[in-house]
């Protein structure tokens, strides 16, 4: 049968290895989805698939084994799902409306781990409301603290949720299990002084560890909530690297911006002969100057933010790679 590749992949379908197969991908943001929606994924997978349903990497689900002639009586049932998501679209009986932005990952956050600076699921969910529908191939996740379960490093924006720690010199007994704890696990930000702990902001990440470990709460975490993002992460086969800080102690709607704005950026800038251009190349071509000045237009900077005035990613070339001969 005649399938046009593009119009079943933008629907949230993949072309898979089986001829006349396909798998539909379902959006979870931030892994959060309420059991109520179990069934119907079941349904769907036992009615129209071979019964079984892959978790994606990217925290979603994938329901293989699909005959490409059911898929408008699939995009009709799903309904319930897209309406989850909280979107301010038309929810039609015509499935997901694009692909191309992956699924938001994030860790479980502040709802369940005390290391969770914030609720990352109600991030992830509100970039979702801003971002989707789009068809640029984005990779976005969120994790709540430093220690990044989530891997976000690894992805072309990675949010982490960071704390400005709040200290109560008249608690403080002087035990000293914030600054060891810093010293041995985190950057050494802190040192004892008089009998006074004393941060060094230059160092401190925001972790919130000082809090965790303190006894009698002389540590506690600030009212608001602040954002390291990383940016330009990937894996592949050309250039695999990590991301770099971009943007500390800011502010939820920058780092929303930010994301916001790259849709902009890369439409201006994306390399059209090519079926598709990863971002990170996009920013090698053009220069973080370029995109740094565009995507941080318009957008209103809180007080405490700090920006990066350049930045050097670095990752390995396969094609320069001389470690390894022929023996």
């Amino acid at each position: 049968m005649g399938i046009n590749g593009k119009i079943v992949t933008k629907n949230a379908y993949r072309i898979t290895k089986t001829r006349n197969k396909t798998a539909l991908r379902i959006r979870v943001p931030g892994g959060y989805i309420k059991v109520k929606h179990f069934t119907l994924i079941q349904s769907i997978a036992e009615e129209y698939g071979d019964g079984t349903v892959h978790i994606t990497t990217r925290q979603g689900f994938e329901i293989p084994h699909i005959d490409f002639d059911k898929i408008a009586q699939i995009n009709k049932k799903i309904r319930p799902l897209i309406e989850s998501l909280g979107l301010d679209i038309e929810v039609t009986d015509y499935g997901y409306p694009a692909a191309g932005t992956r699924n938001i990952s994030a860790c479980v956050g502040s709802r369940i781990c005390p290391q969770a600076n914030n609720d990352t699921t109600k991030i992830a969910r509100k970039i979702e409301r801003t971002i989707y529908p789009n068809d640029f191939h984005f990779k976005v996740a969120i994790t709540g603290c430093p220690n990044d379960c989530i891997k976000a490093h690894m992805q072309d924006f990675g949010i982490i949720c960071t704390t400005d720690p709040q200290y109560d010199a008249n608690r403080c007994i002087s035990c000293k299990a914030c600054v060891k704890n810093c010293k041995k696990n985190v950057t050494g930000a802190l040192e004892m002084n008089n009998f006074n702990v004393k941060r060094d902001a230059e160092k401190c990440i925001g972790c919130g560890e000082c809090i965790l470990k303190c006894p009698i709460g002389a540590w506690s975490r600030g009212e608001t909530p602040y954002y390291r993002m990383v940016i330009m992460g990937r894996t592949g086969k050309k250039n695999p690297r990590i991301a770099m800080p971009f943007i500390k102690w800011s502010s939820e709607d920058v780092v929303v911006g930010v994301i916001k704005n790259t849709y902009a950026f890369v439409g201006r800038h994306i390399d059209r002969s090519l079926p598709k251009e990863h971002i990170g190349y996009i920013v090698d071509r053009v220069g973080y100057q370029v995109f740094k000045q565009e995507v941080m237009e318009g957008l209103k900077l809180n007080k405490k933010i700090q920006i990066a005035e350049n930045i050097q990613w670095h990752g390995y070339y396969y094609k320069q790679d001389n470690q390894f001969k022929s023996i």
